[in-house]
């Protein structure tokens, strides 16, 4: 486990201070009468520790939702801040926050392991800890034998598995996870999230995975749910329904 960061000189594990923020944040595609919204104005945060996930169907908006967090996207409307991470710009954030996409998106032409070492080499680890780590992530997901083999002679689940463990050795803060399960089968997705959850809990990161699995989202603290671009969650209230969520 590594040390803490910090902003202004405090540790934001002990403050509380949310990794995340949107407020009224909206994202829309083109113009016009061809415009399509992609995710109404919602607000929201991501505490330190969070187990959070984002259930919903295809095309309610989560993975907008998830990009617009990591920083990949920029909202049109409203704001999306990283007040627990610093408010670092885009390169500042990447150091932070690890993501697992929904295709494993490796590098065709680096092994398994050296695909999980390149992030932390750019990140400037030196090789032989960055190779360390990343044999060490490769093992906990069972993926030791395949280390040296390349991408295209991986399986669908074998590459998404090795992009958990390229997030994962990087030692995030936090982990947006776009749908990381769905190539796998059932028992080796179940195997995939434990090990992120057991891996976040030792680093003390915080976890939001969208999902339309149900099984997936109960195996978290928190669940959220998108439907056409907007985000409601279960009231406290049991008797009051679900409601959006507000800051």
């Amino acid at each position: 486990m590594h040390a803490p960061d910090s902003v202004a000189g405090t540790d934001v594990r002990e403050t509380g201070t949310p990794l995340v923020r949107c407020e009224n944040a909206a994202r829309t595609y083109g113009s016009g009468v061809g415009a399509v919204v992609a995710v109404h104005g919602l607000s929201c945060e991501v505490p330190p520790g969070a187990r959070i996930a984002v259930v919903g169907p295809s095309g309610s908006g989560k993975s907008t939702l998830l990009h617009l967090m990591a920083g990949l996207d920029r909202p049109t409307a409203g704001r999306v801040s990283h007040p627990g991470l610093g408010d670092e710009d885009a390169v500042g954030l990447a150091r932070h926050i690890g993501i697992v996409f929904q295709g494993p998106s490796l590098l065709p032409p680096l092994t398994a392991v050296e695909n999980v070492a390149l992030p932390m080499r750019i990140d400037g680890v030196a090789e032989d800890e960055a190779g360390s780590r990343a044999r060490a992530a490769l093992v906990s997901l069972g993926l030791e034998e395949l280390a040296g083999r390349l991408p295209d002679e991986l399986s669908a689940g074998q590459a998404q598995r090795v992009a958990v463990a390229r997030v994962l050795a990087r030692r995030p803060r936090l982990v947006l996870a776009d749908e990381p399960t769905g190539q796998l089968d059932r028992e080796t997705g179940r195997q995939v999230l434990s090990v992120l959850l057991g891996t976040a809990d030792e680093l003390s990161a915080a976890v939001l995975v969208t999902t339309h699995d149900p099984r997936v989202a109960r195996e978290l603290d928190v669940q959220w749910y998108m439907a056409d671009g907007r985000l409601i969650q279960p009231a406290t209230d049991p008797g009051a329904g679900r409601r959006e969520v507000r800051p």
